[in-house]
């Protein structure tokens, strides 16, 4: 069950990373304008953290098997749709809905992998495990994409099509079958749903348009309707005999700290990532494959976690692990601040090696307390709470790095405006510290 579970939260990590490389080859192949391009990947994030929460909900609700294998099944259909597409139209709403289905599918592996493990030691490792393949989707996916763009850029959704079929197979058969549905007797909370939804996907569009340059218009009436749709999801959740997001498990635990902590963490890492990306690429004239490859050694967190997390947090705890992992971040943000026009893979490698150390140290024990002290039955939704932060995260921190490298001119980048723009990591890891050392003070107090 484990395996399966970080398989897919895997393909998941690789599919976005993938289509990073891929993008380019993909617009000019089916004729998607350059400024459209973007929505390639965009759509799939709307649509991700746009339901997280509803899939989380759901899990806890009909099943957690059930959603899992259900959403999963979808994911390799439109995958396969959209490696067929020959039309720019049927590529997006092949993303969208295969980000949505992947806002229902991770949640409920995550709630899988909660309640399959007893609190302690063994949960403490499997989310170690989880965390770390979750987080080398990210970084390989960069490496399998410019591989599989060289062969075909159809090739990066035909091969999540190849895997999410023998994990689908896998789950089938290893899952243990869910208990009786949980469905409220008086239905489930649709205003809430489709409220909640929709502020989550409107939020996010407002923050990708203004990274993509449209403007503060768009930011700020999108920031507006917003907020209108979470006043109204308020109302509802507040009159509902069993509303979709109780609204007290908000103020339980470290559920918000650990959601706000994981936002800042994982955007300023897709900051990072976006801004090297670039830099190799279109002030070094570096090739995708080789672009990569400069960043697979982040993947050495997937040997780190599984072999020392779970001790570390046995010895320290959750919060001071992931403090550490976080400072880690922050050392190798700003390390790269001295980036200039002849830095190549040797000058960013401490940066990368660090990387590789914060995701081993944060990505599991932050999912732990996330869900320390809330009741398993909501265990799905608080996968949904952390990994729509996660996708919020994502988007905030490219168009904050977007925002900072273009300056307002419409020249090239220089080194110095990498070094500009790699201060919105810095600044974002350097919150998070903030927010991890208050939270370690504020557990320590409660002890």
């Amino acid at each position: 069950m484990l395996a399966v579970v970080c398989g897919a939260l895997f393909l998941e990590g690789i599919d976005i990373a993938m289509l990073n490389v891929a993008v380019p080859a993909i617009a000019a192949d089916i004729g998607l304008a350059t400024a459209d391009a973007h929505w390639v990947i965009s759509a799939y994030v709307l649509a991700y953290g746009g339901f997280m929460i509803l899939g989380g909900r759901t899990a806890d609700l009909v099943g957690r098997r059930r959603t899992f294998l259900v959403a999963l099944a979808v994911f390799v259909a439109f995958s396969g749709l959209g490696g067929v597409a020959d039309d720019a139209w049927v590529l997006l709403v092949a993303r969208f809905v295969t980000g949505a289905t992947a806002g229902f599918m991770t949640p409920a592996g995550f709630s899988l992998l909660t309640t399959s493990f007893p609190a302690g030691p063994l949960r403490d490792r499997a989310l170690a495990v989880y965390g770390a393949i979750g987080a080398g989707g990210f970084t390989l996916g960069v490496v399998a994409g410019g591989f599989l763009t060289e062969a075909g850029w159809r090739w990066v959704f035909f091969a999540p099509v190849i895997v999410g079929a023998l994990l689908w197979v896998a789950g089938r058969a290893v899952i243990r079958p869910d208990e009786a549905g949980r469905i409220p007797r008086r239905g489930f909370d649709l205003g809430g749903a489709v409220t909640l939804t929709s502020a989550m996907v409107v939020l996010i569009y407002g923050v990708v348009e203004t990274g993509e340059g449209r403007g503060l218009t768009t930011g700020i009436t999108s920031l507006g309707v917003a907020a209108a749709l979470l006043v109204a999801f308020v109302v509802i959740e507040r009159r509902a005999a069993d509303p979709l997001l109780r609204l007290a498990v908000l103020r339980e635990g470290l559920l918000v700290r650990a959601s706000v902590a994981g936002l800042l963490v994982i955007g300023s890492f897709f900051a990072f990532q976006f801004l090297v990306t670039l830099y190799l690429q279109d002030l070094r004239a570096w090739s995708p494959v080789a672009t990569g490859l400069a960043f697979a050694v982040m993947g050495a967190d997937m040997i780190l976690a599984p072999l020392f997390t779970h001790r570390l947090v046995a010895r320290f705890g959750n919060v001071p692990v992931m403090v550490a992992g976080v400072l880690a971040g922050l050392v190798a943000f700003a390390l790269a601040l001295r980036i200039d026009g002849a830095w190549g893979y040797l000058e960013l490698l401490p940066s990368m090696l660090l990387i590789a150390v914060m995701f081993a140290l944060v990505y599991g024990p932050l999912a732990a307390a996330a869900t320390a002290g809330l009741d398993e039955a909501e265990h799905g939704l608080a996968g949904g709470v952390v990994y729509t932060a996660f996708q919020f995260g994502a988007a905030l921190g490219v168009s904050a790095a977007t925002i900072v490298l273009v300056g307002g001119h419409t020249t090239e980048a220089g080194a110095a405006d990498y070094q500009r723009a790699l201060l919105v990591p810095v600044v974002g890891a350097a919150l998070a510290l903030v927010l991890g050392i208050s939270t370690w003070s504020r557990s320590r107090r409660a002890a």
